[in-house]
């Protein structure tokens, strides 16, 4: 049996933007009734370019629910710009993780929104790049290399679990290893990159960071320091106790607090003083 986070369960149980919007501007559908998932993904865009909008309906598992549940909350006050950023990694870390055996039900709702993205764009009939390897699940080469390359995926199973490729008759089982090898293979002498922070992630490590590694240095000299807000990379923080009066101060921000986070969290971090 899986562990599902109580998040997952929430929208399950109570799933926000059921339905479809009326003369929706973006549709996406995804899956098949006959595979076991199908999503569709409908949203509308207000006069100031945001997403006003998003519902869905699908068909499948508590996690496809929860999943589809969850992008419409990270889609609505996000412009299509905005949109088209939100990974399937965003949708399974929305809802506190999800079993790896279910990572494919984060996976469609990307796709779906990928797919409504293409639709406002005019872009629906677009054909799907790569050749089709999973007949069963509709999975070109292309997906499959992605998936590889973005998850260090190591294993058919690993594959199943993310995209369905390969869970059905299993004919190709040995195309989508050959893909795996190659990909692996071609990935070897170079260090896993990693993905961009998340703002969620990136105010948390900043959090981390500044009571682990800087307000403890700070205060043995009887100075502190307090976060007042994060927009992007810049860092706006607060100089307390001595600190606050220290004619060092602008030298404490930027070569101890500001390289120290550069260091730890993001290269492109700048911390701002604000005023008292």
């Amino acid at each position: 049996m899986w562990e599902y986070t109580d998040k997952v369960k929430e929208h399950f149980l109570n799933p926000r933007n059921v339905g479809e919007v009326e003369n929706a501007d973006g549709v996406g559908e995804v899956g098949s009734m006959a595979c076991g998932d199908a999503l569709k993904l409908t949203f509308k865009v207000g006069g100031d370019g945001r997403i006003v909008d998003a519902k869905f309906k699908t068909f499948g598992c508590a996690s496809a629910i929860a999943s589809a549940s969850a992008l419409t909350e990270l889609l609505v006050g996000k412009t299509i710009e905005e949109a088209e950023k939100i990974t399937n990694d965003h949708i399974a870390e929305y809802l506190g993780g999800l079993p790896k055996e279910k990572m494919h039900c984060s996976v469609m709702g990307h796709e779906a929104l990928e797919k409504a993205i293409a639709c406002y764009r005019g872009e629906a009939d677009k054909v799907k790049e790569g050749n089709l390897v999973c007949e069963c699940f509709g999975v070109t080469d292309i997906q499959i290399e992605r998936a590889v390359a973005d998850n260090r995926l190591k294993t058919i199973e690993d594959i199943t679990n993310y995209i369905k490729a390969g869970g059905g008759c299993g004919k190709c089982h040995d195309a989508i290893q050959q893909i795996i090898d190659r990909v692996n293979g071609s990935l070897t002498d170079k260090p896993p990159q990693p993905k961009p922070l998340t703002n969620i992630q990136k105010i948390k490590l900043i959090e981390e960071t500044l009571e682990r590694e800087i307000k403890p240095a700070l205060m043995q000299d009887g100075g502190d320091i307090q976060l007042v807000d994060v927009d992007g990379n810049r860092v706006m923080v607060k100089l307390k106790g001595r600190c606050a009066s220290c004619a060092m101060s602008e030298i404490t921000l930027k070569d101890y607090v500001e390289s120290k986070l550069k260091e730890l969290v993001a290269k492109e971090i700048i911390v701002e003083e604000v005023a008292s």
